[in-house]
């Protein structure tokens, strides 16, 4: 099992706990300084600490310190519902050796409940995996497994409290955008007048009416439009860049 952190000291105690039955626990540390690392070890977890870049670069150079077979990366604030450890444990005793990698749904809780619509389930994450079968993109953000073999979906969820109270979501409004951000100019995708002005309103629209976000009740509406303004955000940094970029002369003279 191969868990990141950096500074949670606060919710990791409680991911460790349904992790504990793995025959392996890794942690890969950002250099925390909350008492992350010590509660880690209560749990017999082996700790390495890296710099992070971002998380793709993070996971695939911790998957090559883990020691077995099969590797289930979760995240500290994820937990497994009731049934998912022992279909995990039955998948990779009988999975056939061209079946590389499992997708696991995911149930997302905003403030307190499960968000059901609005793209938000099953929301699969590539996470139950054989090390060196398969290894995560090159990604600032949101990096996917690419698999060298089969892929097969797991029936069970992970439960994921990534949105507890709206401060937390605040803090890491401007990092992840500007990871999206980077992600774009990477790609050589420049901002243009639409994708400040028609797109996020795209976005609400899709989520909150074509994908039913308005049946989790103000939660759906308050995620729409979370999800239009963090568009709206990455692209104006996008924008940024390209004036930092391409013209740098300063504005006022």
């Amino acid at each position: 099992m191969l868990l990141p952190t950096f500074n949670c000291a606060a919710i990791v105690r409680a991911t460790l706990e349904a992790v504990k039955w793995a025959d392996e626990i890794l942690v890969v540390d950002t250099y925390s300084t909350d008492g992350t690392v010590e509660i880690c070890r209560e749990f017999g977890a082996r700790v390495i600490q890296h710099e992070y870049i971002n998380s793709a670069k993070q996971k695939n150079w911790a998957v090559t310190h883990c020691r077995n077979e099969w590797v289930l990366q979760i995240d500290a604030d994820e937990l497994l519902e009731p049934g998912l450890q022992d279909e995990i444990e039955q998948v990779i005793a009988t999975a056939p050796e061209d079946v590389v990698l499992f997708r696991i749904p995911r149930k997302n809780h905003m403030l307190g409940e499960w968000i059901r619509y609005g793209d938000n389930f099953p929301d699969y994450q590539t996470r139950l995996f054989r090390r060196g079968k398969a290894s995560w993109s090159e990604r600032e953000v949101h990096a996917h497994m690419e698999a060298q073999g089969e892929v097969r979906t797991l029936h069970h969820s992970l439960l994921h409290n990534n949105m507890p109270h709206i401060s937390k979501e605040l803090r890491n409004l401007d990092r992840y955008t500007r990871y999206e951000a980077d992600e774009m100019w990477k790609q050589g995708r420049h901002c243009r007048w639409h994708h400040l002005l028609v797109r996020p309103w795209l976005i609400f629209f899709h989520r909150y009416f074509w994908l039913q976000g308005f049946r989790d009740g103000w939660r759906g509406l308050f995620y729409s439009t979370y999800m239009a303004f963090y568009v709206f955000l990455y692209w104006s940094k996008v924008w940024e860049i390209d004036e930092l970029e391409l013209d740098r002369s300063p504005k006022w003279v």
